[in-house]
This record gives structure tokens, C-alpha cells and sequence, in this order.
């Protein structure tokens, strides 16, 4: 997803809407993208990671959150590799590789990802042979590091629990606070 596509559903995201979606027709609804996300599809994101990052809305509420957090460069590097591998052209390889990891991996770099010296070392000899594996250890790294870092404070934080309230309000059912 590109970044003007986050900024335009952030901004659907954050406007306040009345419009009312109805309950259980969440992931049919055609036109949801452009209201706040439904009470379904946000209490979903609290069962898993996964879950929040496969919905285009969760994904951006969370990329969202990660910018108030000046931490979004782990998950535009994660993008950034899941884009990675679908190029289907293996001539494109190395110099997208070496884009990615001048970009998010080597030393002091505009928007580096934390990750260990034998990650990034790793990553870097990697770079010799471009494949469409050679960022799966530094991606996992940061995956793990959202998943048990930052989606938790998520959860918590104030962008999830406005989301929630409204489609709460709008979708006709409580959450339960388990």
C-alpha cells in the first residue's frame, strides 16, 4: 500500500462519519472503505497480529499509530519486503534490494529498522545474490518486534479504542473486555 493510499485511508479513518454499517455484513459491505471500519473487522484485529496487518483499515489505523509513535519505519520496511518479493522480474532484484536496505537496514540509514549487527551483517552479504529471500530474517526480526512491541500498545492506545467506541455505536454491538 502505498503511502498516499495510507494517508487517504487514515483520513477516512479519522473523520467522524454517521454512517451506520450493518452488523454481520461487515466484510460484504462494498462501500465500508469509505466509513470507519465495522465492529467486526475491529474487534478481529485484536485476535492477532496477522489479522490487524491482512485489513487494508487495520493496517492503516496501525501504520497510523506507528507515527505517533515515530516508529513506522518497521512496518514500511516490512511493506517494503513484502512488495519485494513480488517482483517478478529477477534483473530488478539487486537494485531493489540494495534501495531497501540502503533505505532501511544499513548504518544510519534515513529510516533505519532496529535490528541485531548479525542481522544487518547477514542481510548485507545477502544483497551479493538478490533473491526474493534475502530480507526474510530482517523482516521476521521486525515482525516480531511489532508484533510483541508495538501491537500491544496499540490495543491500548487511544486510535483503537476511539475505533472501537464508533463502531461500537454504529454497529449495533458490544465488545466484550475479555
Amino acid at each position: 500500500m502505498a503511502v498516499k493510499e495510507f494517508g487517504a485511508r487514515l483520513a477516512v479513518l479519522l473523520q467522524k462519519t454517521e454512517a451506520v454499517l450493518e452488523p454481520g455484513k461487515c466484510s460484504q459491505n462494498k462501500q465500508r472503505s469509505k466509513h470507519r471500519p465495522c465492529l467486526e473487522d475491529v474487534l478481529r484485529w485484536r485476535d492477532s497480529f496477522d489479522n490487524l496487518l491482512s485489513s487494508k483499515d487495520g493496517l492503516a489505523a496501525f501504520w497510523a499509530f506507528l507515527k505517533t509513535e515515530f516508529s513506522d519505519e518497521n512496518l514500511e520496511f516490512w511493506l517494503a519486503c513484502e512488495k519485494y518479493k513480488k517482483t517478478r522480474t529477477a534483473a530488478k532484484l539487486p537494485s531493489q534490494a540494495l534501495k531497501i536496505y540502503q533505505e532501511f537496514i544499513q548504518n544510519e540509514a534515513p529510516r533505519e529498522v532496529n535490528i541485531d549487527h548479525h542481522t544487518k551483517e547477514l542481510t548485507q552479504r545477502q544483497l551479493a545474490h538478490a533473491t526474493h529471500l534475502c530480507f526474510d530474517v530482517a523482516q521476521g526480526k521486525t515482525w516480531v518486534l511489532m508484533e510483541k512491541d508495538s501491537y500491544p500498545r496499540f490495543l491500548r492506545s487511544a486510535l483503537y479504542q476511539d475505533l472501537l467506541d464508533h463502531a461500537t455505536q454504529h454497529g449495533g454491538a458490544k465488545p466484550s473486555h475479555t
